[in-house]
């Protein structure tokens, strides 16, 4: 189905007026509605977007001004929160970060794809069940542990000490590393790279007294072993945390036990 931005039966209001150097461009939705549907279809709209909008500008305006029953995660609106992962043209990428200009095609109209991230199920069209992917994270204990009493002063870190964890503590739990990759998408029981991002995190934390049990989990057959290292992680990361490196620490650590 093809729609214009015209105001439809499941819009919310009148279209606004068209900005000076806008552009048409299509945005193809893979859409899937489990009360009607009973496999996903695609839908496009035609959109006027500016070159400096980003894709979740498009989403809202479809959402606001075209159809309304279009459903998609999304908060804060500024890549910190996570909430609006979404496959943009084949890529996992959060729609709050991606710009139009970067997509945009030369002397003819410009085609948008967008996905929900692969390897959770879809609850409605953009919309994914996170809880397979919080469920791995919770499962590697992503906190401080630590035994014997308390202590009575704030635990002191040297910046040495600080710089050896600190990429993995970027992590918004986007799940776009995770749902990039091939093995999560085939073998759902595997961890997955940001349950073992956030393992790592504390895995090499000089407070932290909980590694060998992280250790543990992650030698399990769903655990570490199963990375293949394709660096689809990596490259999926919006926040630019050396993904697969961490992996690979964490696999040097059960191997050598330098933790």
């Amino acid at each position: 189905m093809t729609a214009t931005a015209e105001t439809t039966a499941g819009s919310r209001g009148s279209q606004p007026p068209v900005p000076d150097g806008a552009v048409t461009v299509t945005v193809k939705i893979r859409r899937f509605n489990p009360e009607v549907d009973d496999e996903p279809r695609w839908d496009s709209f035609d959109i006027p977007a500016l070159p400096s909008d980003r894709v979740l500008n498009l989403l809202h305006h479809i959402k606001w001004y075209v159809d309304g029953t279009l459903t998609f995660r999304r908060s804060c609106a500024h890549g910190i929160c996570g909430s609006d992962a979404m496959r943009i043209n084949g890529v996992n990428r959060l729609a709050c970060k991606v710009l139009l200009k970067d997509l945009l095609l030369k002397d003819k109209q410009t085609t948008i794809t967008i996905e929900p991230i692969k390897g959770l199920p879809v609850n409605k069209d953009l919309l994914v069940d996170m809880e397979p992917f919080f469920e791995a994270f919770r499962a590697v204990k992503p906190y401080l542990v630590t035994y014997g009493n308390e202590p009575t002063r704030e635990r002191i870190q040297s910046v040495a000490d600080r710089e050896r964890f600190d990429d993995t503590t970027k992590c918004i739990l986007c799940a776009c590393c995770t749902t990039s990759c091939p093995v999560y998408w085939t073998e759902g029981s595997y961890f997955g790279p940001a349950a073992i991002v956030n393992a790592h995190r504390f895995i090499f934390d000089s407070r932290d007294e909980g590694a060998e049990e992280r250790l543990d989990i992650l030698n399990d057959v769903d655990g570490v072993w199963r990375c293949r290292t394709t660096f689809n992680c990596t490259d999926a990361c919006p926040r630019g945390i050396q993904v697969t490196k961490a992996i690979q620490e964490v696999k040097r650590a059960l191997l050598f036990k330098r933790v």
